[in-house]
Parts: C-alpha cells; sequence; structure tokens
C-alpha cells in the first residue's frame, strides 16, 4: 500500500511541476537564441532575412509531425479560422520578431530580455479590454495587478530615459569578449538605447497581442501541432514579402555554414516551433499570464551568458528599471495566483452545494412521503372508528312479517 501511494504522490507531483519545467526549460531556450542572435545580428546579418530563415526552419521542423499525428483530429478550416492565423503570423513572426531584432541590435541581449518583462502587465491590459479579465478595485489581488502594471510600465520607462553609470560584474575584467561585431563597427557607437527600446516596447505589445489571439484561436482549432506548422508557415510567406520590400539586395540571402546558419536554425527550431508548441499546451490548461510569468528567468540567464561570452556592459538605469520591473511583474502574478485559488475554491464548493441541496430535497421528500403516511394512517383510524362506519358494517334487522290468516 505505501508503495502505491508512493506512486501516487509522485505521478501527482510531476503532473503539477510538467508545465513549471516546460517554462523554465523553454526561457534556456530563448536565453540562447537571444546571445547567438546578437551575435549574428552584429556580424551583418540582416533581421528581416533572419526572420525568414527561421520560420522557414520552425515550419520544415513541425509540419510532418502535425501531419501525421493530427491527420485525424485536425479540425476543418474556416475563413475565421484562417484570418486569425493570418493575423497570428502577422503579430508574431512578422511583427514581434522584426521590431525585437531591431532593438535588440540597437541595445543588447540583457536590456532586450528586462524590457520584454513588460509582456505579463501588457497581457492583463489586453485581457481587461478584452472583457477576459474582471477588474473589480474593491479586491486586494485586482489592486496588486494594477499596481504591478503601473510599475512595470515606470521600470521599462526608466530603462528607456536613464542609461546611468557601468556596473562591473566580478567576472568581466577577465574575460575577453567573442568578437561579434564587423570590422569598422563600434559596439557603443550603434547603440541607440531610446530607438531601441521604442522597438522592443512594439515588439512586446504585438507578443501580448499574439498570446491573447492565440488562446482565442486554440478553442475553436483543437490541433495545436497543426496551429503551430500554420503560423510558421504563414508567417515565413508575409516575412518574404516585408524582406523584399524592405531589402533590395540580392547578397542578403546569403547564408553560409557560418553563425548566420546556427542562429536561423536554433531559433526556428527551438524559439518558434517547439516554443509556440509547449505554450499552446501550457497556455490550454494554464493560461496565457502564467506563460508570460517566467520572463524574469530569462533576464538573469541572458545577464549571465552575456557577461560572459559579450562581456555585455550593464548599466545602473537598466539594472534599476529591470528591479522595478520584476517587482510589478510578480504583483501581477500574485494576484493572477490569489484569482486562481478563488476559481478553484469555487470549482470545489459547487459540488458540495450541489450535494447539500441534493440531500436537503431528499429529505424534504421523506418529510413530505412520512406525512402523507401519517395523515393516511389518521384517515384509516378515523374511518374505523366513527358511528356511520359501525352503522354500515352492522347487519341489518329483519323484521318477521305474519302471514295473513286465511
Amino acid at each position: 500500500m505505501d508503495g502505491i501511494k508512493t506512486k501516487s504522490s509522485f505521478r501527482n507531483f510531476m503532473e503539477t511541476a510538467k508545465p513549471y519545467i516546460a517554462m523554465i526549460s523553454l526561457q534556456f531556450g530563448y536565453a540562447g537564441m537571444n546571445i547567438i542572435t546578437k551575435v549574428s545580428l552584429n556580424r551583418g546579418m540582416s533581421h528581416y532575412v533572419l526572420v525568414v530563415y527561421r520560420h522557414a526552419f520552425a515550419t520544415a521542423v513541425i509540419a510532418p509531425f502535425a501531419l501525421v499525428l493530427e491527420r485525424k483530429i485536425r479540425p476543418k478550416m474556416s475563413f475565421s479560422i484562417f484570418m486569425q492565423i493570418f493575423v497570428l503570423g502577422l503579430l508574431g513572426p512578422v511583427i514581434d520578431q522584426n521590431f525585437y531584432y531591431a532593438g535588440l541590435k540597437f541595445t543588447s541581449p540583457t536590456f532586450s530580455c528586462a524590457m520584454s518583462n513588460m509582456l505579463p502587465a501588457m497581457t492583463f491590459v489586453m485581457a481587461v479590454l478584452c472583457r477576459m479579465e474582471i477588474l473589480d478595485m474593491k479586491k486586494l489581488r485586482c489592486q496588486a495587478k494594477v499596481l504591478g502594471t503601473a510599475l512595470t510600465v515606470a521600470g521599462a520607462m526608466l530603462m528607456t530615459l536613464y542609461k546611468g553609470k557601468v556596473v562591473e560584474m566580478i567576472w568581466s575584467s577577465h574575460i575577453h569578449p567573442l568578437n561579434s561585431t564587423t570590422p569598422g563597427t563600434p559596439v557603443d557607437t550603434d547603440k541607440d538605447w531610446v530607438k531601441g527600446s521604442i522597438l522592443l516596447i512594439i515588439a512586446t505589445f504585438a507578443w501580448a497581442s499574439f498570446f491573447i489571439l492565440q488562446n482565442v484561436t486554440m478553442r475553436r482549432y483543437t490541433a495545436p501541432l497543426s496551429l503551430t506548422s500554420l503560423v510558421c508557415f504563414m508567417g515565413t510567406l508575409q516575412s518574404i514579402a516585408v524582406t523584399f520590400a524592405m531589402e533590395h539586395k540580392p547578397n542578403v540571402w546569403h547564408i553560409g555554414l557560418d553563425m548566420n546558419l546556427l542562429a536561423a536554425a536554433y531559433a526556428g527550431i527551438v524559439s518558434s516551433s517547439i516554443a509556440y508548441y509547449v505554450q499552446g499546451l501550457v497556455m490550454q490548461k494554464r493560461g496565457p499570464v502564467f506563460v508570460t510569468a517566467f520572463s524574469p528567468l530569462m533576464m538573469i540567464i541572458v545577464a549571465i551568458m552575456g557577461s560572459f561570452i559579450l562581456a555585455e556592459k550593464i548599466f545602473l538605469g537598466g539594472v534599476l528599471g529591470a528591479v522595478l520591473i520584476v517587482i510589478g511583474l510578480y504583483a501581477v502574478l500574485w494576484g493572477k495566483y490569489k484569482e486562481y485559488k478563488e476559481k478553484e475554491a469555487e470549482e470545489f464548493l459547487e459540488p458540495v452545494k450541489d450535494t447539500n441541496n441534493n440531500n436537503g430535497m431528499m429529505m424534504m421528500i421523506k418529510d413530505i412521503e412520512a406525512n402523507n403516511v401519517e395523515v393516511m394512517q389518521k384517515n384509516e383510524v378515523k374511518t374505523v372508528m366513527s358511528p356511520a362506519a359501525f352503522a354500515i358494517s352492522a347487519p341489518i334487522p329483519m323484521l318477521a312479517v305474519e302471514a295473513p290468516k286465511p
């Protein structure tokens, strides 16, 4: 019995821990993508072309699995679902990633990840506007979500408008940076922090919109692998059109066996195909805000990796702004956690109420039946004891009739 209980508890623990393990693993994948992409962009690769190759790789990897594993459960394509997939391709692959890569090129990986921590607050605001979230300011959890959103916006503005002094890491002076820039291009001269910050805010807004729409679409199109494949394929086609419009030199499409190929393949396989699919599965169980809750972990990983690999400089304004963003982020998440617990309690109490109501109804029925039996018994007693009953049941005496005499 003890062995069965141990196996059951371990199984329950793993079932509960799956979303956490999946999202933490994705943050390591995103962190690696930020570092590799930064090196590739600094070496001269066009971010428009990178987005095209990224989603071409993603489509090639995920489509075979979708065709084989979901051939029997794939829903029919309607015009409204097609338009939702079209907009998802526009929000995620085209707007979000092009603006994010442009902002990454003008700033740094750590700064970009810190700005991405605005994502949960933006998702919350959009959910309120779309009436997916109910805002009751009398409750503490709603106040925490509003305060957290304000702190997140304040942190992003601080990071944008104030750069400050360089914060030296202990190991930075002993590390030689990876040569990630093109010859004759200084690292500091191309860092337009305000421009990069604005691009990153636009990218984060598009990313939040992508999560909201993905959550809506998955309720109607219940084949996550197929949905991921279609979004990546649609994003590839749209990115090709954008690249033809923005890049007019044929040599920008050239890619060899170098860091550019690694950046495109890694970003496509890990950060697009696997990430879209895993996020969709987790979102079905825990919602979009839970999926965005782990972005501060990516910022910490990227800060450590960036300082080691790129000898990246971290500025005081970025640190202070990141602290505000993280505090605001977890204020929002605390409010969401309390809301989740309240819903759990309500779902638990509803069957109890139904059971109590059923028990009450059964007791009422039994009382009514008992009363009916008691009334019937009383009626029977009255019937037996009444004079009329005796008169009816008593034999009628026969009168003697004399025959007439002759």
